[in-house]
C-alpha cells in the first residue's frame, strides 16, 4: 500500500482500448471514475478513451465503438489504465509500449486490469514486482516473464505507482481501491453505492470463493451478523462471540466465514475498522483518541500503528489531507 499523499484536484485518465476489446472491461474504469464523486477528498476526473489510432474498433460483443483520440492522450494523463488485453497475451504494438514507458517515467499511475498486466510486463514495467492477473492466465504470465512474481490468489495488488488486478469484477475492486486512495473512503463508498457493488473488498481476498453465499440457513444469519458487526466495531469482537451470535461452532463459523468472504475473521474485522476510522477522520471532528475508540482500535497509539502499516501515514496527516481537499474545493 502506498503512502497517502496529496494529488491534484483534477486528474486526467487515459483508458486504452484495442481491437476486439470486451466492452465490460472498457466500461469498468469509466464507470468508477466517471461517476459523480463527492466527499472531503473529492477529485474531478477527466476520462479519455484512446487507442493506437483514432476511429472505429470492433469489440468481442459484436458491435463497434469509436475512439476520438489516439495514444497521444496517454502523454497528458495522470492515470493510465490498460483495462484488459487479448486472451492469447499477444505482443503489444511498439507505440503502445512506448506510451506506457513514457507515462511511467514521468510519474503517472499505471493500472493493468485483468490481462492488462501483459502489455505492462512486455513494456518492462513489472520487473521485480508482485502483480495480479486473471487466475486462468497467471501461469502464462509468470512463465513468459520470470522476473515478475504473479500472485494468482489475490484480487488486486497496489504497488504504489502501478496497480494490477485479477479478472472481470476484480477490476471494479481495484478501481474503487484507487478511488479510495485518491478521494477517501467516504467518496469511494458513495460511488460503490451508486453502481451497486460492495464498497470494499480487500486486495488480499481470494479471487474466487467456492460458495459465495452459503446455500443453507446460515446465509441469513451470516448477513445479519455482518450487519451487526458494522454497528458494533467499537466493541471487543472475538471469534467465539461472533460464532455464538451466528449459532455455529467456532470451527464451522470460521469455515463459513472464509467461504463467504474469502478472508479470515481477523483480517476482515481489521479492514472494516480501518475503513470506519477513515470515514470518521474524513467527515467528523472527533479527536484521534475518540476515533480509535469508535472504530475498535482502543487507543490512539494502536490506531496510529495500524494506519502506519496499512496506509503509511498517520491519522492526523490523513485527516489534514482530506480537510485540505475540502478547503480547496470550497475556494474554487
Amino acid at each position: 500500500m502506498p503512502s497517502i499523499r496529496p494529488v491534484a484536484r483534477l486528474q486526467h485518465i487515459a483508458v486504452i482500448a484495442f481491437e476486439g476489446i470486451t466492452p465490460f472491461h472498457l466500461s469498468v474504469p469509466c464507470l468508477v471514475f466517471g461517476s459523480h464523486v463527492e466527499g472531503a477528498g473529492a477529485i474531478a476526473f477527466d476520462i479519455t478513451v484512446c487507442a493506437s489510432r483514432a476511429g472505429p474498433l470492433s469489440t468481442s460483443a459484436g458491435f463497434a465503438i469509436s475512439t476520438t483520440a489516439d495514444l497521444s492522450a496517454v502523454d497528458a494523463a495522470d492515470i493510465i489504465v490498460m483495462p484488459s488485453w487479448h486472451a492469447d497475451g499477444r505482443s503489444a504494438p511498439d507505440n503502445l509500449l512506448d506510451s506506457l514507458r513514457r507515462g511511467h517515467a514521468r510519474g503517472a499511475i499505471i493500472v493493468g486490469l485483468c490481462l492488462g498486466a501483459f502489455p505492462l510486463a512486455q513494456a518492462g514495467l513489472l520487473d521485480g514486482r508482485t502483480v495480479a492477473t486473471h487466475w486462468g492466465s497467471a501461469a502464462t504470465l509468470a512463465q513468459r516473464y520470470p522476473g515478475i512474481k504473479v500472485d494468482e490468489r489475490v484480487l488486486y495488488v497496489d504497488d504504489g505507482d502501478i496497480l494490477t488486478s485479477a479478472g472481470v469484477a476484480a477490476g471494479l475492486d481495484c478501481c474503487l481501491h484507487l478511488l479510495r486512495r485518491l478521494c477517501g473512503a467516504e467518496a469511494a463508498n458513495r460511488v460503490a453505492k451508486h453502481i451497486l457493488v460492495a464498497p470494499h473488498r480487500d486486495g488480499g481476498q481470494a479471487q474466487f470463493i467456492e460458495r459465495p453465499v452459503p446455500a443453507d440457513a446460515a446465509a441469513g444469519r451470516f448477513a445479519r451478523l455482518l450487519e451487526w458487526v458494522g454497528e458494533h466495531l467499537h466493541e471487543e469482537l472475538s471469534i467465539d462471540l461472533l460464532a455464538e451470535r451466528a449459532a455455529m461452532s467456532r470451527r464451522n463459523f470460521t469455515r463459513h466465514f472464509r467461504l463467504a468472504t474469502g478472508t479470515s475473521v481477523k483480517q476482515w474485522l481489521q479492514n472494516q475498522r480501518l475503513l470506519h476510522a477513515r470515514r470518521l477522520l474524513e467527515t467528523g471532528d472527533l479527536s484521534i483518541e475518540h476515533v480509535a475508540h469508535a472504530s475498535g482500535f482502543g487507543t490512539a497509539l494502536s490506531l496510529r500503528q495500524h494506519f502506519n502499516v496499512a496506509l503509511r501515514t498517520s491519522p492526523s496527516d490523513y485527516r489534514k489531507r482530506f480537510r485540505a481537499g475540502a478547503t480547496q474545493r470550497a475556494g474554487a
